[in-house]
């Protein structure tokens, strides 16, 4: 399996990622001939039977999972003196997952007309939409109208700017509104649950646009009509949506939260409406994740009719 680097805000080095899960997924994903023989055969009943996913979600919820709690904790180096709630408090390993942080742990970056990250994630972003072929493997490209469902919201977001947020069980799993806005209501497009790790879309990038998500439209005045899309991973069957449609929404206001597993997020915006900041365009040109944290910033509104660079 590949070694996989991505560049930290925070220490503003390049770091090797700590794959949880590492054993199971090069056996699914890897290029090996043992693994696409397993794969031929494991990978259909680990992402596309739901009752699976639901099972071992079931055990996650459960109160005999709670002795992972600490063990993890220690082996991923996760910072506990951000939890909203003691470690002793939850009930479950689910319960450490959607966990709670206290609101000065993960600040805001202030102004009407900055964007922030809405979530603690690795990064990628695409000022062109159109110009992204080839992000995660030379000449093999996604399919905006499979993963929205739709020709038209395909065509207003063709050559509009993408982003791109993988999120890793290690990661704080609530997501929130990158910006003041109105949602509408969260539609949901039914699908397997393929992982999300580079080695998986590296294999099939239609991965992205097959799994189980949920799309909402966002009304903005600084940042025109955006869309908001939660795609489910492996072991990932439930994606919570805490707000209300159609309720103004400040910047960083929760809009829901994944229960286990890795997960990635997805927002896209018109044509000339964000310009992304410069170290996210840099490694993103390299297809270097860059790994954020809430709140942090992710790009600056432009003026209808403009384009990023």
């Amino acid at each position: 399996m590949t070694d996989i680097f991505y560049y930290d805000r925070l220490s503003k080095k390049e770091e090797k990622e700590k794959v949880y899960g590492h054993f199971f997924l090069k056996i699914l994903y890897g290029n090996g001939i043992l693994s696409r023989f397993f794969s031929l055969f494991l990978l259909p009943i680990f992402s596309k039977i739901p009752f699976l996913s639901r099972l071992y979600g079931a055990y996650q919820k459960s109160p005999i999972s709670k002795h992972k709690v600490k063990p993890f904790i220690r082996s991923f180096e996760v910072d506990a003196s951000e939890f909203l709630d003691p470690v002793d408090s939850f009930a479950s390993f689910n319960d450490f997952f959607i966990r709670r942080l206290k609101p000065e742990s993960r600040p805001m970056v202030s102004g009407n007309d900055v964007a922030a990250l809405p979530a603690d994630a690795r990064y990628l972003v695409f000022p062109n939409i159109e110009k992204a072929d080839g992000f995660w493997v030379k000449g093999k490209k996604f399919s905006l109208k499979e993963l929205l469902q739709s020709e038209e919201l395909a065509a207003r977001y063709a050559q509009g700017a993408m982003v791109m947020a993988r999120l890793c069980p290690v990661d704080y799993h609530r997501f929130h509104f990158p910006f003041q806005c109105t949602p509408g209501k969260a539609k949901l497009i039914n699908g397997p649950l393929f992982s999300v790790n580079p080695m998986a879309l590296k294999r099939n990038i239609e991965f992205l646009s097959e799994n189980k998500r949920m799309m909402t439209e966002l009304e903005t005045r600084n940042f025109g009509k955006a869309i908001y899309l939660e795609v489910g991973a492996t072991y990932v069957g439930c994606i919570e949506q805490t707000y209300t449609p159609g309720e103004p929404y400040a910047k960083g206001e929760e809009k829901g939260y994944f229960a286990f597993g890795g997960s990635c997020l997805i927002l896209l915006f018109e044509p000339g409406r964000i310009e992304f900041d410069q170290d996210l365009i840099e490694h993103s040109s390299r297809k270097m994740e860059v790994r954020g944290l809430l709140g942090q910033s992710l790009g600056r509104a432009l003026a209808p009719g403009l384009k990023s660079s």
